[in-house]
């Protein structure tokens, strides 16, 4: 009986830096996963693509220049896994997006060669990061300055969110995964809202007299529940729980210094927010982390 061959880390390229940073990041992904990997141009809005728009010029060259480099840089290297160059056209978002049904992992840079340069975010990273059904991971560009005097533990380390009120297993077994895979502590940060606050008969907030020791006690406890079966599948992984009250992001993007990866979920479907969401905390990690940032989406509602 075969093996079913592993699906592929897809990274996209463009041409820019940020494409070509991150496909190094893929490339190296799927050695660490024993899978091949996919690397892709999307040309966009080729003439047939843009609906009641006719074609009268030239045809799209046949060749593609962009992959065309990409190849000639990467053939030859000895640390390579299995490569396969594809080229598509339409609209890059929308037809990555569909290529996550087909893949382990999407990778893309943060900023491809369209829009302002001057923004922390691309449109594509951000649609793809918010509708593909795989993680996604956004690479940064380096030298993003990340405030903190915290220390920061040394050796290879992975970064995971958890909202202790509700836990996301699949992004909890994500991080674990992966910390797994380069032998990385994993670093598990939780926060608690401080001060509490209540209404008064007045229609102001006061703080209530909820001890600050006491909510991080129950945040911390609530943490090392959701964690518990994980630990126990990964023994051998180092595991480090951060509990801070205030800004969940501020305190994701503080400890992504030096980071191998931050992992972060998004919001799932809900009557109030029918359609797909990154939630504020994802939105400002991948604009701000230091690391690579992989966006983990939530299991369907209707898996079984």
């Amino acid at each position: 009986m075969s093996t079913p061959r592993p699906l592929p880390v897809v990274a996209a390229v463009d041409g820019s830096e940020d494409s070509l940073r991150a496909l190094e990041w893929a490339l190296t992904e799927a050695v660490r996963r024993g899978a091949p990997a996919r690397i892709t141009h999307v040309r966009q809005y080729g003439p047939w693509t843009r609906p009641g728009v006719l074609s009268s010029g030239p045809p799209e060259p046949a060749g593609d220049a962009v992959l065309d480099e990409v190849r000639a840089n990467v053939t030859g290297r000895d640390d390579l896994p299995p490569v396969e160059y594809v080229t598509l056209e339409g609209d890059p978002a929308a037809v990555l997006t569909e290529l996550g049904a087909e893949a382990q992992l999407l990778v893309l840079g943060s900023r491809g060669r369209g829009g302002f340069a001057s923004l922390l975010l691309g449109s594509n990273g951000v649609a793809v990061a918010r509708d593909a059904v795989c993680p996604v991971v956004v690479v940064p560009r380096p030298g993003r300055a990340v405030h903190g005097d915290g220390d920061v533990p040394p050796g290879p380390r992975v970064v995971v969110g958890v909202e202790v009120d509700e836990p996301d297993d699949t992004v909890l077994a994500f991080a674990f995964e992966e910390a797994d895979r380069r032998g990385a502590r994993l670093q598990v940060i939780a926060a608690f809202p401080w001060p509490v606050l209540a209404w008064t008969t007045f229609g102001d907030f006061t703080p209530t007299t909820v001890d600050q020791e006491a909510a991080e006690n129950e945040t911390l406890i609530l943490l090392n529940a959701a964690v518990a079966p994980f630990r126990k599948a990964h023994p051998d992984i180092v595991v480090d729980l951060y509990v801070a009250p205030g800004d969940a992001a501020g305190h994701l993007v503080e400890n992504s210094r030096e980071a191998g990866l931050v992992v972060v979920g998004r919001h799932r479907r809900r009557l109030t927010r029918p359609a797909p969401m990154l939630g504020t905390v994802t939105m400002a990690v991948l604009l701000h982390a230091a690391s690579p940032v992989a966006v983990v989406p939530p299991v369907p509602e209707d898996t079984p």
